[in-house]
C-alpha cells in the first residue's frame, strides 16, 4: 500500500508543479515586495495547514520576515499575507480574504479547488495556487469506492517550499543589488 501512496503523492506534486509554476513564482514575488519594502509577511493557516505556519516559524530554515496572522494584527500597506486552507470554502479564510481585499492588502491564497469564478477565494486573492485535491488519493482497502488519505498538508508544504525557494532567490538578488 505504501508504494501506491508514494506513487499517488508524486503524481499530485507533479500536477501542482506543472500547472501552478507561474502562480508559485507570482506569489513569491508578491511576498518579496513586503521584504523589500520593509513590510512583514503574515501567514494565516487554517485547520491542519497550521503545520505550515509552524514550519515557516520554527522549522530548520524559517521564512524571512515571517509573522503569524491573528485578528489583532494591524496590517500596514507594505505588509503581505499568505493564506493556507484546505478548502476555498473555509468560512474563516473567506472572512479574512474579504477583509484583506477591502483594505487593499495584496495577498496570496492556497487551497484545494481550482481557480474559477465560483471559487470566491481565488477571485479575491491577488495570486492563487490550487493544490489540485478533490478528495482522498487512495482507495479504502475494505470499502468499494471510498477514498482515504487526504494529503492537504503534504501538498501545502510542497507549495510552501516552492514559494520559499523562489522568494529566497528574489531576496538574495535584491541584496546583491544594494
Amino acid at each position: 500500500m505504501s508504494k501506491i501512496l508514494s506513487t499517488q503523492l508524486v503524481g499530485l506534486i507533479q500536477r501542482i508543479q506543472q500547472s501552478e509554476e507561474e502562480s508559485i513564482e507570482e506569489s513569491a514575488r508578491l511576498l518579496a515586495q513586503a521584504a523589500i519594502g520593509q513590510g512583514r509577511i503574515y501567514f494565516a493557516c487554517f485547520g491542519e495547514m497550521e503545520g505550515i505556519c509552524i514550519n515557516a516559524e520554527i522549522g530548520a530554515d524559517p521564512f524571512s520576515n515571517f509573522a503569524r496572522y491573528t485578528d489583532s494584527v494591524e496590517l500596514m500597506p507594505a505588509d503581505r499575507v499568505i493564506i493556507f486552507t484546505r478548502s476555498g470554502q473555509d468560512a474563516e479564510a473567506l472572512t479574512l480574504a474579504k477583509k484583506l481585499n477591502e483594505a487593499f492588502i495584496p495577498f496570496t491564497a492556497v487551497a484545494s479547488e481550482v481557480a474559477s469564478e465560483a471559487n470566491a477565494l481565488s477571485e479575491l486573492a491577488y495570486t492563487y495556487i490550487s493544490l489540485k485535491i478533490r478528495g482522498g488519493i487512495l482507495p479504502h482497502p475494505t470499502n468499494l469506492g471510498e477514498r482515504i488519505v487526504m494529503p492537504h498538508l503534504i501538498a501545502g508544504l510542497f507549495v510552501y517550499e516552492a514559494i520559499k525557494l523562489e522568494f529566497d532567490e528574489m531576496i538574495a538578488d535584491d541584496d546583491e543589488l544594494e
